[in-house]
């Protein structure tokens, strides 16, 4: 009897088990509210389900939102899909699918107020789902649209989360929301002076809700928490337009206004005493107009003493939308941590910006520094090297398909190619032009239109991509403000060794004695025993071989085309005449004030990089008539030539 009593508990507590866990009984208490919600109707239903525990709430919330709940004609609810007359449908608590006619069901179809309602609800399984995907798209639901009822469900979702980015996030979220909705002003003062140090988007979005302002005009200041009193004599005829509108003064007559007035009270030749004769002054129908108000014939004109004296008659006045001071007065003072962190921020990204560009035009100019110094040969093709290890650096791509091995086998072949190319171009043609400035520059003119012709024969017009490796995608970000690709600080790093290669060769070795010579006075190099011929052909394919490697560098991020290098050109030949003419600190001088000049007026102007660099153009047209020898110039050439 006893073991037949406790199997029949054990029965009772199995059946309660599983009633527990079924949705449709609790859906079938609520049928009225669910099949013809109402957002008062609907929370009543909402609340029993959330406190049910039952896991196929979710599933079932999410459907409805989605308007793919049916009822079946005898009350039961289906999750189901249309097809054709045919509905697949799901049971909602075993999952079991089937097949019927669609005639026998009705699709449920809340409203946008109700769905909101139903979202909100749906947020607080949501956050604590163990599906990853479904918390973190409620996360995104609730920054998307932040209401009062979410802020406890996000609270006490944070302890138990597992992902370290999502609770960081939620983290975050609960702060923002807590400045708007806590209870306790003590605690939204609290989030909010957390803010201070915040310069995410979403936290100076926060601030400016909570000090978001109603404009308004009275006769006297309201009650509440001005956040302004404006002076309305700044713009009086604006001022007055807002009494206008607030039905506070009687609107400003137009000439037409009293045009029409005068002409309704002409009697015989007068009007109001004055002769019609007289109404072509404007001062007379004004005051034809004043007598006529006066006489309670007209309304009353509108005169600047009018004006004024009824503008000084009201308060024109901004009210803060929050009631609290010291709520608004903390927000405004995070607001003005915040501003002045993000124009700290803006400075240094800003100043990152100028690196980066920098470093580009003294890649791009070194090797033109180079040449153009020891030699003075205005090599208008030196463009066209850079275009060249681009070209390099796509077809090593092309037979080398891991990305970070070509680039690295990449970078000294286009040296090789374009030092080759460089040196071909010295022996067979500007050797023949030294001391022949204009020549030289049209003869490197026209090898460089030849060298553009004949990549776009072998590449073809469109631009080919140069793709950088994995480790150089996207940008290094430091807040919402500060960022910076990597691209560009793998370039940045590139020309700082360039840098020191260029120092220790000039500096340390054979070669960079004899090329210092030769530039500071060729005739004593010469007598010396230095080769001045073999030096300029070296100098001249160290220097397109440096280009060359540019290219590589500068195709990693830019559009890899015929005509690239004439996109390089122009700056190059500035960042080496400002620089100083065959100096390698003159050149990196050049190249940082050119790169932090453009940048700051592209700053100045940020819609029109075009206007920034016309702007440049002629600042240095300007800087080379004060200072032709450029910022850092040579004391030995001039003596020498």
């Amino acid at each position: 009897m006893r073991h037949a009593f406790l199997a029949l508990m054990i029965l009772m507590g199995s059946v309660l088990a599983v009633s527990a866990q079924t949705l449709q009984p609790i859906l079938q208490t609520h049928t009225d509210e669910i099949a013809s919600p109402s957002r008062n109707s609907v929370s009543v239903a909402l609340d029993d389900l959330v406190a049910s525990g039952v896991p196929q709430v979710t599933d079932f919330l999410e459907q409805w939102v989605e308007r793919n709940i049916w009822q079946r004609d005898d009350g039961v609810f289906y999750i189901a899909v249309e097809d054709g007359d045919e509905l697949t449908l799901t049971d909602i608590d075993t999952g079991a699918q089937s097949m019927a006619p669609a005639a026998g069901f009705t699709q449920l179809r809340p409203n946008g107020g109700v769905r909101r309602v139903i979202g909100t609800a749906l947020v607080q399984f949501q956050l604590l789902d163990p599906d990853l995907t479904r918390r973190e798209t409620a996360v995104a639901s609730i920054a998307r649209r932040p209401e009062a009822g979410q802020l406890a469900p996000l609270l006490a979702s944070i302890d138990g989360e597992t992902d370290a980015a999502l609770k960081a996030r939620k983290v975050q979220l609960a702060n923002f929301m807590s400045a708007r909705f806590a209870d306790s002003p003590a605690d939204r003062i609290a989030a909010i002076t957390s803010l201070s140090a915040d310069t995410s988007v979403e936290a100076r979005a926060v601030l400016n809700q909570i000090l978001s302002t109603s404009s308004g005009v009275a006769e006297r200041a309201p009650d509440g928490n001005i956040a302004m009193i404006h002076d309305p004599m700044l713009d009086p005829e604006a001022s007055y337009g807002l009494l206008v509108e607030a039905d506070l003064a009687p609107p400003r007559q137009t000439p037409s206004d009293i045009r029409t007035t005068l002409e309704a009270n002409i009697d015989a030749d007068t009007i109001a005493g004055f002769a019609v004769a007289e109404m072509n002054d404007p001062a007379k129908r004004e005051a034809a107009y004043a007598a006529l108000s006066d006489a309670g014939l007209a309304p009353l004109l509108i005169t600047a003493p009018v004006r004024d004296a009824a503008l000084s008659a009201h308060v024109f006045y901004d009210l803060y939308d929050e009631d609290d001071v010291e709520i608004t007065a903390a927000a405004s003072i995070a607001l003005r941590s915040v501003e002045t962190r993000v124009s700290t921020a803006q400075a240094v990204d800003l100043t990152l910006d100028a690196l980066s560009l920098a470093s580009i035009f003294f890649l791009a100019a070194i090797g033109l520094a180079i040449t153009f110094g020891v030699m003075g040969v205005i090599n208008m093709a030196h463009g066209e090297f850079i275009m060249m290890g681009a070209y390099t650096g796509f077809v090593v791509q092309q037979f080398i398909p891991n990305y970070t091995v070509s680039i690295i086998v990449a970078l000294p072949l286009a040296f090789a190619v374009t030092f080759a190319a460089g040196v071909a171009m010295e022996r067979l043609v500007i050797r023949h032009l030294y001391h022949r400035p204009l020549e030289t520059l049209l003869a490197t003119f026209g090898i460089s239109i030849a060298l553009q012709q004949l990549a776009k024969n072998i590449f073809g017009t469109q631009a080919r991509p140069l793709t950088s490796p994995d480790w150089l995608a996207g940008a290094w970000v430091l807040n919402d403000v500060i960022q910076i690709s990597y691209i560009r600080i793998a370039i940045f790093v590139l020309a700082l060794i360039f840098l020191g290669l260029i120092l220790y060769i000039l500096k340390r070795t054979r070669l960079g004695l004899e090329v210092r010579a030769v530039t500071q006075n060729p005739g004593m190099a010469s007598s010396m025993g230095i080769n001045p011929d073999r030096i300029n052909m070296m100098t001249f394919g160290l220097g397109s071989g440096i280009a060359g490697i540019a290219g590589v560098a500068i195709g990693l991020y830019a559009k890899v085309t015929s005509e690239m290098g004439s996109d390089y050109i122009v700056q190059s030949f500035m960042t080496v005449v400002v620089g100083g003419v065959g100096n390698v600190w003159g050149t990196l001088a050049g190249a940082a004030m050119i790169g932090f000049g453009q940048k700051g007026i592209e700053w100045l102007n940020p819609s029109n990089t075009l206007a920034a660099q016309t702007y440049m153009i002629l600042f240095v047209i300007l800087f080379i008539q004060f200072r032709p020898k450029g910022i850092v110039a040579l004391k030995g050439r001039a003596a020498g030539d």
